[in-house]
């Protein structure tokens, strides 16, 4: 994952930022080209995930909070990695104006800590529901320290397997 920190240009009238610059984010190591944006909307407690799509459809994603603030979290599913099954986090709100981007192979979810949230998120690849995978939010293995007592899942999202059990063919190579 890279944490993506804008320069942020605040004035009395409010702020100005540039969330995406291709040429910024190529020099920067992330030269993936962002076909599809997605906006979700969702209340305090609600998680979201944690969702991926399988290779042949693999997303690459940058998310950023537009309103309101989230626990993003990006788990690492490519078998033989070394960090596999590990899980990062970060706090995103529309205060820190923060990104992050969250490379293909990994698992990624979120967590509404604002009463409110809107979350934007680019994707490297069009949605394919043939293709779209997940794992258990609360996976005992993965042991997510999620940052609500009551959660707020969908039944979908409760009904997806353990990182152990997924349909995951995501394979780690050392380049």
């Amino acid at each position: 994952m890279i944490l993506v920190e804008p320069k942020l240009f605040l004035d009395e009238r409010g702020f100005f930022l540039e969330n995406f610059k291709e040429s910024e984010f190529f020099s920067n190591g992330i030269n993936k080209k962002f076909v599809q944006d997605n906006i979700s909307s969702s209340i305090h407690g609600v998680i979201r995930g944690l969702h991926y799509q399988k290779q042949q459809k693999a997303q690459a994603k940058l998310v950023t909070v537009i309103k309101g603030e989230i626990f993003d979290v990006a788990v690492d599913i490519r078998k033989n990695s070394p960090t596999y099954g590990r899980w990062v986090s970060e706090i995103l709100s529309e205060n820190n104006h923060r990104s992050l981007y969250i490379p293909e192979g990994f698992a990624h979810g979120f967590c509404v800590l604002s009463e409110r949230a809107d979350v934007l998120y680019k994707v490297t690849n069009e949605y394919s529901k043939e293709y779209e995978w997940g794992i258990i939010w609360n996976d005992p293995d993965l042991d997510i320290e999620w940052p609500v007592q009551r959660p707020i899942i969908s039944d979908k999202d409760n009904r997806l397997p353990s990182l152990a059990n997924s349909n995951n063919d995501f394979i780690y190579k050392n380049s």
